[in-house]
């Protein structure tokens, strides 16, 4: 493993911490850090639910704090770890702020716009490109998230089965 896989590794994890701390909300465990010179400069985890605001995701939120921070919307230099690959919204946010480069778990086949529906990152009529890095920690990563649906659906399972037998 070379340094910057290490590295990877590391502001992962804390992405993943980020996931956790949305799960115990009761959050879809989604997890965000910025990084700019070896530092976490923004931070955020999925709060849709919490907040009823359909763009608190987890990238948006470490985008938004990450910004305010450095104080200028150009987050050049940085890097933004995240736990699934991000959407079209998260995707356009990561563009517009000129974030060079992406880390992220596993894909999203569902929303992802980084290469399993779309692959925004790539699309050379946009006047910034993001290079890619995918896979770091996926599958810790997409574990913490079945494991939260698994529960979901098994708390509803159970809440139908009170239900008749009421």
């Amino acid at each position: 493993m070379n340094a910057e896989q290490g590295q990877d590794q590391v502001f992962m994890a804390a992405a993943l911490e980020e996931a956790r701390a949305a799960a115990r909300r009761g959050e879809v465990p989604i997890g965000a850090v910025v990084v700019k010179d070896g530092e976490v400069i923004g931070r955020g985890h999925n709060l849709r639910e919490t907040s009823n605001d359909p763009t608190t995701h987890a990238e948006m939120i470490a985008i938004r704090e990450a910004a305010a921070r450095i104080g200028h919307w150009r987050l050049l230099d940085t890097t933004l770890y995240v736990t699934l690959e991000p959407c079209v919204m998260c995707m356009g946010a990561i563009i517009l702020a000129r974030i060079p480069r992406l880390v992220f778990g596993p894909r999203d086949p569902r929303a992802g716009a980084v290469g399993s529906i779309y692959d925004l990152s790539r699309d050379d009529r946009f006047n910034h490109r993001v290079a890619v890095t995918e896979g770091v920690l996926a599958e810790e990563c997409a574990e913490l998230l079945s494991g939260f649906f698994r529960q979901l659906r098994q708390e509803k399972k159970m809440a139908r089965n009170n239900d008749i037998g009421s």
